[in-house]
């Protein structure tokens, strides 16, 4: 804690509030008395300025376009590192040694399937149901297969309500999208990695020999490392608010997804390739829509440019566009959207529109575009992020766990009627 204070002079009195340090980024007034004190609350629509929890987990930095996972460079991360390693990583704190490395990958590979049962559940739902509400409803369905209580004292219970979600969680993704093609569903193969385990699982057809390709598996494995946490966004901040009233994970988990599911959240790359299939529909005409994204009269906006927590860059986009370019490049595919996509790419770049404002292509963009070429349906897309977001999830709501957070109970400032008597129906 700081020796700095805020004072606030109100009614005639002053009150000192302490200052909270960091070991980077934002520093935070510690206001935890201020009602108690004054009879105020602060007033902060969206929690734009309100730091809700201590978290060792995840630094950002929009305005110099830092990501760090305990620390680590996301560029570091990302070239070194794979998912299985980084999922230790974010729940454990540090890079795990091979003895750490492998008990986890063992832990994980023990819960390497699901229940039978949840089979019929998800017979029910129609091809046509969202992915995202198929996926919410079977990581909740989780709670009736796992009924055991996680003791939220205890660490070791924590680790094994992870481990246990990691590996199932996986298969629930993998069925959703095979649910959503009309395909037999596919169980684990314990021989393989985590990234393999899920492509296998998508991908294998009933009638051929499964073959891994590396440079899906590689790209794939660099989209879920750059998803894997985000700090204290929406579905985090969900997650952390369910999983305060000790809501066990696999429920606070499903509320993550339901968040993640929201077009201002989790859908932006899915916004991304709309986008581009609405150019190839009006005729592919790029010039038409970049100089329809200059006019701040037209309502289109170019979707996939800039970010609105990074103002300079986003440090994930850069990776991830070398991902792009080798999946386009070793799969040769013939797509006029992702042509298209590519001509924006090159205008983001060059034009001093884009520049001046800082409008590249961000990390969704660059998503889109992978999963497009993958032959992954659009509304699977937000389950892809939902995967690689899994253990930023779990760390964060461990985190809350092991802190022993309160439960999350926002205020208000009321604006309605003042109190007022009942009229009675005859007379109103």
């Amino acid at each position: 804690m700081s020796d700095n204070k805020v004072v606030l002079n109100y009614d005639g009195k002053s009150f000192e509030y302490p200052i909270i340090d960091s070991t980077i980024g934002d520093r935070g007034i510690d206001i935890s008395k201020l009602r108690d004190q004054t009879g105020l609350i602060t007033l902060d629509l969206g929690y734009k300025n309100t730091g809700a929890t201590l978290s060792d987990i995840t630094y950002l930095d929009g305005d110099n376009g830092e990501l760090y996972y305990r620390g680590y460079p996301i560029e570091q991360i990302a070239e070194k590192s794979n998912f299985t390693e980084v999922m230790y990583l974010l729940l454990h704190g540090e890079l795990p040694t091979s003895d750490q490395f492998q008990s986890f990958q063992k832990g994980i590979n023990k819960y390497n399937f699901v229940a039978d049962e949840m089979k019929k559940i998800l017979d029910v739902f129609p091809r046509s149901a969202h992915p995202m509400g198929v996926l919410s409803s079977l990581t909740s369905a989780l709670t009736a297969f796992n009924p055991r209580a996680v003791d939220v004292n205890s660490k070791e219970d924590l680790d094994h309500a992870a481990e246990m979600m990691i590996a199932k969680f996986s298969h629930l993704c993998a069925w959703t999208y095979r649910k959503k093609l009309g395909l037999p569903i596919n169980h684990g193969d314990n021989s393989l990695n985590y990234v393999e385990n899920f492509y296998k699982m998508c991908f294998r057809r009933p009638n051929e020999e499964f073959h891994l390709d590396p440079i899906v598996v590689g790209a794939l494995d660099k989209l879920l490392i750059l998803h894997a946490d985000h700090e204290q966004n929406c579905s985090t901040s969900t997650v952390r608010m369910v999983g305060s009233a000790h809501t066990g994970l696999f429920a606070s988990v499903s509320a993550g997804i339901s968040a993640l599911w929201g077009p201002l959240h989790g859908g932006a790359n899915q916004a991304v390739i709309e986008m581009l299939e609405l150019i190839e529909q009006d005729g592919g005409d790029v010039a038409k829509y970049v100089e329809k994204a200059k006019n701040k009269d037209d309502n289109f906006r170019l979707m996939g440019f800039g970010h609105r927590v990074y103002k300079n860059f986003d440090p994930r986009a850069t990776i991830i566009k070398k991902a792009a370019d080798d999946i386009l490049n070793a799969l040769g595919i013939e797509d006029k959207a992702l042509d298209i996509a590519m001509q924006l790419e090159r205008v983001a770049l060059e034009d001093e529109y884009f520049v001046s404002r800082k409008l590249y292509p961000n990390v969704d963009f660059y998503s889109g575009i992978i999963y497009r070429a993958l032959g992954i349906p659009t509304e699977m897309f937000t389950v892809m992020f939902a995967l690689g977001r899994l253990p930023g999830w779990i760390s964060q709501w461990k985190e809350m766990r092991l802190h022993n957070d309160p439960i999350g109970r926002p205020r208000q400032v009321y604006q309605g009627a003042q109190k007022r008597d009942y009229v009675d129906f005859s007379a109103r």
